[in-house]
């Protein structure tokens, strides 16, 4: 008799696979109406992010957080509608090779690209109501005028540059994440663990699953959105 895989033991949840209450808690994102000056007050740590994360007050009491900008401090005050460093601006108002980061999907949405430590994407051009960005990734995206973003690079550059030496150092990196680790690979495994598995040619086979497919089934190619081999 097979035992249950690893993605149905995960799937139900409990003492050993579990999110952190803390993780992902603070929602760093843009206030609807933002405007004026506001203070920066606090610099929070978040378990589920790998930025930093800086409280923001105004004269009136009104606060918001957001992912701090490279070298922001505990005083430091920011404008909205400006192209300094840590600013919060339209994308249509800045000029093109500005640095930007925590950009908005759809205007006033609170921010959706480029929310990793270091990151940013630059302003390439514009065309009437749209933005071109090019993405850290390279790739250019295109943004509404009225899109808002923070000017600047985002804080926790350099996060990865050491390199972890001991395996229980990673353990216990993944583990707060709460992320599978270490992972293996699904034909190194018993026929009994997994659907690739047993020792056998080390093929995977074609295997397509469905889209409401349970966890334990959902393995192979999930919702492919093609098949066969590509013809040149």
């Amino acid at each position: 008799m097979g035992k249950r895989i690893i993605q149905q033991r995960r799937g139900k949840g409990g003492h050993t696979y579990k999110v952190r209450e803390k993780a992902g808690k603070l929602r760093p994102g843009y206030i609807a109406d933002l405007k004026d000056k506001f203070e920066c007050v606090k610099l929070v740590p978040s378990i589920g992010h790998s930025v930093p994360i800086a409280k923001f007050i105004n004269k009136e009491g009104k606060f918001f957080y957001n992912f701090a900008v490279n070298l922001l401090h505990v005083g430091q005050n920011i404008n909205v509608g400006q192209n300094k460093s840590g600013d919060i601006t339209k994308l249509g108002d800045l000029k093109n090779g500005t640095e930007i980061f925590n950009i908005e999907h759809n205007p006033k949405d609170g921010g959706k690209f480029v929310r990793t430590g270091g990151n940013f994407a630059t302003i390439m051009a514009k065309e009437g109501d749209i933005v071109k960005v090019v993405m850290p990734s390279k790739r250019i995206k295109k943004f509404n005028v009225n899109c808002r973003a923070t000017v600047g690079r985002a804080a926790g550059d350099g996060r990865i540059d050491k390199p972890i030496l001991k395996a229980g150092k990673k353990f216990y990196i993944m583990k707060t994440k709460s992320k599978l680790w270490p992972r293996t690979s699904a034909v190194k495994m018993n026929a009994i663990d997994h659907p690739f598995g047993s020792g056998r040619g080390k093929r995977m086979k074609s295997k397509i699953a469905k889209r409401n497919a349970s966890p334990g089934k959902k393995v192979g190619l999930i919702r492919p959105a093609r098949t066969g081999r590509k013809k040149r």
